[in-house]
């Protein structure tokens, strides 16, 4: 962890944030590079694209704001768990300046744009909370040693503001929106640092209240435990805000159900890491960015505190990696978050029924299967996508870019970015598919819903050396059929009769046959959303066809025995091994 600068040099910006989501570069679809935060101005010229570009508009000024204000915040933090005097003195001073300039904000903001919950200091009030709780973790860490009354009025102020914007969800029945985890978790902490700063008790609005955070988790988080969208980020969102809220709680004081939530959220998570620790970034969300590694690094720590173990060391490991040089190593001071010793962990899950994901692990082979619902507004159009991971991402879940690239985040959503199936060249409706068969070592779903007249079915199952992908389409009438292959690695494919053979960065190979004429197209298109620039072999398997099965048999470098081909074999399909063997199916 770098060493703290105590030297006050700057200070915080005082202008009004607007949305993060806007800091992208309108021409390379890429987040802007996190740069001067902790400057108190914008950059000179302008915010820097990984390409090049320099990009100055007040959009992205509003945005940079968001993102200094957050690192100001967490710097208060970081300043505050720091056991030197001076480094607590001017976490304090700054939490002075905040409150001052809070203070001149008497109306929400008026550049918030008409669909938003409008904040004060930001144009989102889910922004101002995430913001919030962050100054409020501060301000409780402080208040055992510092006189820190300087900070009460701006944390009844922020008590207030999320309780007011929390009651307009609830007015519009939203009360499982994400955004209530968030706006929850930073009235627990603001409130709960006022009345340590007084010396007074803590209420339970906000933790065991009839709008607080158990009732946000009965709510908004599902029987297999994933929040309800299905989204990896969104659900470690929720989890982290959940785990933050918590702060200062006895485990064994949590309701019972509410641990058996908590720890299906965390078994999800492990669930679906890859050996490498990658958590795939299942519908919306950042495919990889350095200021999520952060996050991801806290709520692993957290939840270590909560439950151990966790089974996501790997994942923090990875996310490690990610944080690079920018690490803080905040999180290795957040020790004693509970009042008590963890409870026991979870146990990593591979089905999710309800958020509809399956997990099926061949030798070096992490295969995922969505075969869920939509998912909201952070859903994708991605209904039996096959996502493969391993010593490399293979066929990953591409992710999203901010949301305030229009035409990139369009493409993000759509099939045509996904591992999938396609009718027509057409994007399907918004649809979910039904589990039909799940064992150990298989998982079959189907879709109807996706386009008219179109059932689809697919079966992924684990042999003892290879992953076997089936996909059956079939149509009232000959349709144009084609299935995606859409790596984030060099892909290299050949022909080979009627077989095509694929190369995956010499660390996967696959062998794939129809049981129709079909076409192997290869073109070169985007990679996953971190950069859309970024650019892969794709194919697009396609058949003209009533119905087509669409079978590929993939192993990992290394495993035996060594698969040599596969080809038709009456109405199935005949795998060969190096041994001489064949399996059928």
């Amino acid at each position: 962890m770098a060493a703290l600068t105590t030297t006050r040099r700057v200070a915080p910006p005082t202008a009004r944030g607007g949305w993060w989501h806007q800091y992208v570069c309108p021409a390379h679809g890429t987040e802007l590079l996190s740069v001067e935060l902790l400057s108190g101005q914008f950059p000179a010229a302008g915010g820097p694209c990984q390409h090049g570009c320099r990009v100055d508009t007040p959009a992205v000024r509003g945005a940079w704001l968001v993102l200094s204000h957050q690192a100001w915040a967490r710097r208060i933090r970081l300043l505050a768990h720091s056991g030197d005097a001076g480094s607590r003195a001017e976490a304090v001073a700054l939490l002075g300046e905040y409150a001052e300039i809070y203070a001149t904000l008497d109306d929400d903001h008026d550049g918030a744009q008409p669909w938003m919950l409008r904040g004060r200091l930001f144009q989102q009030a889910l922004t101002e909370a995430i913001w919030a709780t962050s100054i409020g973790h501060a301000a409780w860490t402080l208040a055992g040693s510092d006189d820190v009354t300087v900070a009460l009025p701006l944390l009844d102020s922020l008590t207030e503001a999320v309780r007011q914007a929390r009651g307009v969800l609830v007015e519009q029945g939203r009360f499982e929106s994400n955004y209530v985890a968030w706006l929850d978790a930073a009235g627990a902490t603001t409130s709960a640092a006022a009345a340590r700063i007084r010396g007074l008790s803590t209420s339970d609005e906000w933790i065991g209240g009839e709008l607080g955070i158990y009732q946000h988790i009965r709510a908004a988080i599902l029987p297999d435990g994933w929040e309800w969208e299905g989204s990896t980020y969104y659900h470690g969102f929720c989890l982290r805000a959940y785990l933050l809220a918590l702060r200062g709680v006895d485990p064994p004081d949590i309701p019972a159900d509410i641990v058996e939530q908590l720890k299906a959220m965390v078994a999800v998570l492990a669930g679906i890491a890859a050996p490498d620790g990658t958590l795939p970034a299942l519908h919306d969300g950042p495919y990889a960015r350095v200021p999520l590694a952060a996050e991801w690094l806290e709520l692993i720590a957290l939840a270590g505190q909560l439950f151990a173990p966790t089974g996501l060391e790997a994942a923090s490991a990875h996310v490690l990696g990610q944080a690079g040089d920018n690490h803080d190593g905040l999180e290795r001071l957040l020790g004693g978050w509970f009042a008590g010793p963890p409870l026991a962990g979870p146990r990593p899950a591979r089905l999710f029924t309800d958020v509809g994901y399956a997990v099926v692990r061949a030798p070096g082979i992490h295969a995922l299967l969505d075969f869920g619902p939509h998912g909201g507004s952070h859903g994708h159009h991605d209904k039996l996508a096959l996502y493969l991971y391993g010593n490399d991402p293979w066929q990953p879940d591409p992710g999203q870019v901010p949301y305030g690239h229009r035409e990139w985040r369009a493409h993000y959503r759509s099939a045509a970015a996904h591992p999938t199936f396609r009718v027509d060249g057409a994007e399907p409706a918004e649809c979910a598919g039904e589990l039909c068969e799940a064992t150990e070592t298989a998982v079959t779903a189907a879709v109807s819903g996706a386009y008219d007249n179109v059932q689809a079915r697919r079966r992924v199952s684990a042999g003892a050396s290879y992953l076997l992908d089936s996909l059956t389409v079939t149509a009232d009438r000959v349709r144009t059929i084609s299935l995606g292959i859409r790596p984030d690695v060099p892909l290299t494919v050949r022909v080979e009769g009627e077989m095509v053979r694929t190369d995956w960065a010499k660390s996967l190979t696959g062998w794939h046959i129809a049981s129709v004429p079909a076409a192997p197209m290869v073109s070169a298109g985007p990679g996953p959303a971190d950069d859309p620039q970024r650019i892969r072999n794709r194919v697009d398997w396609t058949a003209e066809a009533e119905r087509v099965t669409y079978w590929s048999v993939y192993q990992a470098a290394g495993a035996r025995p060594a698969v040599t081909a596969v080809r038709r074999d009456g109405a199935g399909l005949a795998i060969e091994f190096a041994d001489g063997t064949v399996a059928r199916c």
